[in-house]
């Protein structure tokens, strides 16, 4: 059986309807967008030619940056500069790491995680969307169209909140999601072990703050 059927993005079975999907990897260090050109998974690019996006936000006066512009300002203007919130997903305050030395203004208005930043009060869900909708620019400049759908990957670890807070951070970027596929299963997918004979493999995910 298929890990995952994926079909090309003109064959929707309805006429003169074309449905482009394509594939996020929303990493604790660094995230990317894809999609099926020619038959073929490619990574896009954003207009400067990265196709690696750091997973940084900075909240600035009177604008948002994220990737390399924001990482520029994870030293100089770190309480604004919001990094690896990935950690942050579906988690509330009693779960912070008491032995790290958060640079963040936290603010304990309820049982999640919220931060208090130069453009107010975000929580990890706000800031996900905020990388989210950075990639989601950078595939609709890359496609020329808006994308009908997403899968975004999570840890095989993560948990229904943790799920459930992702796939939030999606529809706040205007995304329509699709699924949410674990990251062991997507590197499965992208090697073809779907489509090779039935035997035992391992598969890890070895990424920049969770390892599967």
């Amino acid at each position: 059986m298929a890990l995952l059927q994926i079909a090309e993005p003109d064959m929707s079975g309805v006429p003169h309807q074309r449905n482009v999907a394509i594939g996020i990897d929303l990493g604790t260090t660094n995230s990317l967008v894809a999609s099926i050109k020619s038959g073929e998974a490619t990574v896009l690019a954003s207009h400067d030619g990265d196709k690696l996006i750091p997973s940084v936000v900075n909240y600035g006066e009177s604008e948002i940056k994220v990737g390399i512009a924001a990482n520029k300002l994870r030293v100089s203007d770190t309480a604004n500069t919001i990094v690896s919130v990935k950690r942050f997903m579906g988690k509330g305050m009693s779960d912070l790491d008491t032995a790290i030395r958060y640079p963040y203004k936290f603010v304990m208005q309820n049982s999640s995680i919220q931060i208090n930043t130069r453009q107010g009060i975000k929580d990890a869900v706000q800031i996900s969307a905020d990388i989210l909708t950075y990639l989601k620019n950078v595939a609709v400049e890359s496609l020329g169209e808006e994308p009908t759908g997403v899968v975004i990957t999570v840890p095989a670890y993560f948990d229904d909140a943790q799920r459930q807070a992702t796939k939030q951070a999606g529809e706040l970027a205007g995304l329509n999601v699709l699924r949410l596929l674990n990251e062991p299963t997507a590197a499965a997918i992208a090697y073809g072990l779907d489509s090779k004979s039935e035997g035992t493999f391992l598969v890890y995910d070895l990424g920049g703050g969770t390892f599967d």
